[in-house]
């Protein structure tokens, strides 16, 4: 008798970010090699770093942050993350330069990096700070000064965090 609804696939890897099919039969020897390194070793073995295009903008200007994360091992790491972010960014503290909530899963993920790997990310902060409480949303144009740029892998709260934070100067 022949079924009437064909087999589900393979479920999906919760953590794969691109959420691709891995059909989870075979270990390959990378992820064997993964699994070795110790947690508080892929953490050191991870370098976070963060520039901007210039050191100083007029008020309101767009900055371009480029943000690199790499491997310093020959072989691959893997970092737990408490919930779905794998990493982020923050002006003078603030998430995103805002300071509305963000709603990220409550799913475990990891950071995977393969050996010597290295990870590019460019992001544009518009230059303002968003700001909410009760009903009102704002933009608000920061005062002029030196504010920190900081970039982390978001691994738990208390444990070794790789991050980098630059300055930039608004005039």
């Amino acid at each position: 008798m022949k079924r009437s609804r064909p087999r589900r696939e393979a479920s999906r890897d919760s953590s794969d970010e691109f959420e691709l099919e891995h059909d989870g039969s075979r270990f390959s020897s990378v992820t064997v090699l993964a699994s070795l390194v110790p947690r508080a070793v892929a953490r050191r073995a991870i370098t976070a770093s963060v520039t901007t295009d210039r050191d100083v903008y007029e008020r309101d200007e767009p900055v371009e942050i480029t943000v690199t994360f790499e491997n310093r091992l020959p072989v691959p790491v893997e970092l737990p993350t408490p919930r779905q972010r794998r990493w982020g960014w923050t002006v003078d503290g603030y998430l995103e330069a805002s300071d509305e909530r963000r709603y990220t899963p409550e799913r475990p993920a990891t950071f995977d990096f393969r050996g010597g790997e290295r990870k590019r990310v460019s992001v544009t902060w518009n230059g303002r700070l968003e700001r909410t409480g009760g009903d009102r949303h704002e933009s608000v144009v920061p005062d002029a000064g030196e504010h920190e740029i900081r970039a982390f892998v978001a691994t738990d709260e208390g444990t070794a965090r790789p991050a980098d934070a630059t300055t930039i100067r608004l005039e």
